[in-house]
């Protein structure tokens, strides 16, 4: 799966093109900025795009009107088919947004039911629908609502007609702009059934179509298996990535990915490659949530080493800053240009390191070497062994271990080490050192 191979860089379309917050249907062409940041884009190494909702909606992209046509802020179909092309011809791969378990006010089947109440052919369309209650759009008729936000109305994706809509829907996503995959919205709200059909749908449409969903917490083999999504959003390292630097306890960490990929019977995901992230659209992002800035490579160095595939969010690849409590538009900035600093080529070295080491990309996962501010663990795949080693502390750190081998190469700088017993980790230093 190409996928498990590749560097993500996700973009956020209505906010990286600064389209306006409502849909007034005025049609603007500003999707094809994205042509623009294409060498920046292979600059970070990524060569996958996951682009945030495209498709006609009420407002953020969430509340999706229309699946067949892109939203009118951003430009037409044709000019996200010349986006995908010129992502193509330079390798990169595109997946969108799925938005299936609800749609926005304004989708035409749930207009129809606001207009034709009880007669209207589309009221099996949705969750549920009480024509005897109400919801705060004072519609006369109440309906479930996506965590109670009645703005996302949720679908009946055991309905067939609403399935065979949705797969027409991607069918003619793969044919109109060639797709290479899809990133489920709230996975973990679909229907079982729904996300087998979709599977066995996508596997019929193009050979290695991928398929990720997000999730937050619990068993992710609930959905992501041979039958449903090949890899889910790993929530409970993205956690455990900030807050064991913030902290100063990398054991956190460390005992999630034993938890997650570690050698024992009992391991959760052993084998499987979730999406490693830093931070995203939803959450604060990286650079304003570490409490030392020192930490910043380290943390992106942690998420390229680990076991999953990484995702740069746009933005945070050099250091760009915004919290969550200040709303969506300042997670969801739109930048003129790209900015290219420190951070973005220790990025590029990182993805480059991790596409080029199929230990990196498909190796195990033993803890090597661990205190509170010092974590080593090895990767290691049919003979070529990777040891990623972190220091997050401020005064070097002697790490004394049995190698296996006294010659090996870092596989980020490309500069050749020699291990005595061990090897001193300058301050705030990270390495990727390949053995032989």
């Amino acid at each position: 799966m190409w996928a498990y191979e590749s560097v993500f860089y996700q973009i956020y379309p209505l906010g990286f093109t600064g389209a306006p917050f409502e849909n007034d249907g005025k049609l603007e062409h500003r999707i094809t900025k994205v042509t623009d940041w294409i060498p920046h884009i292979r600059k970070v190494g990524a060569n996958a795009i996951y682009f945030s909702p495209v498709f006609e909606s009420d407002t953020h992209g969430y509340n999706t009107r229309d699946y067949t046509k892109i939203d009118t802020r951003l430009g037409t179909n044709e000019d996200f088919a010349m986006v995908c092309q010129k992502l193509h011809e330079q390798d990169i791969k595109v997946v969108l947004d799925g938005v299936f378990n609800h749609v926005g006010r304004g989708f035409w089947a749930f207009q129809d039911v606001l207009k034709n109440r009880e007669a209207s052919p589309y009221v099996s369309w949705f969750g549920r629908i009480a024509f005897d209650g109400n919801s705060n759009y004072n519609d006369g008729l109440w309906y479930e609502g996506w965590e109670g936000n009645y703005d996302l109305v949720k679908l009946n994706l055991r309905n067939e007609d609403v399935i065979q809509h949705i797969f027409s829907a991607i069918r003619g996503w793969v044919e109109e702009f060639d797709i290479d995959g899809l990133r489920l919205d709230v996975a973990y709200c679909l229907d079982h059934d729904f996300l087998r059909r979709l599977r066995e749908f996508c596997d019929s449409l193009k050979p290695d179509f991928f398929l990720v969903g997000e999730t937050l917490h619990g068993d992710y083999n609930q959905i992501m298996n041979d039958s449903m999504l090949h890899s889910v959003t790993n929530y409970e390292c993205y956690k455990g990535l900030y807050s064991s630097f913030n902290s100063m306890n990398m054991f956190e960490i460390n005992h999630s990915l034993l938890r997650q990929f570690g050698p024992e019977q009992w391991t959760l995901y052993k084998g499987k490659h979730l999406l490693s992230f830093v931070d995203n659209h939803d959450v604060t992002r990286v650079a304003s949530i570490l409490s030392n800035p020192n930490h910043l490579p380290l943390i992106y160095a942690l998420a390229f080493g680990m076991p999953g595939i990484p995702c740069v969010y746009y933005g945070s690849e050099w250091g760009a800053t915004a919290r969550k409590e200040e709303g969506d538009p300042a997670l969801r900035a739109c930048f003129e240009e790209p900015i290219s600093n420190e951070l973005t080529e220790w990025i590029g070295k990182l993805s480059a390191a991790k596409r080029a080491s199929k230990a990196l990309q498909y190796g195990d996962f033993r803890s090597v070497v661990l205190t509170n501010h010092q974590c080593i663990f090895s990767r290691e795949w049919e003979g070529e062994r990777v040891y990623v080693a972190i220091n997050a502390n401020e005064a070097p750190f002697f790490a004394g271990f049995d190698a296996g081998c006294d010659k090996a190469v870092d596989l980020i700088t490309g500069e050749k080490m020699n291990f005595n017993g061990g090897y001193e980790l300058p301050g705030y230093s990270a390495y990727f050192w390949k053995l032989g």
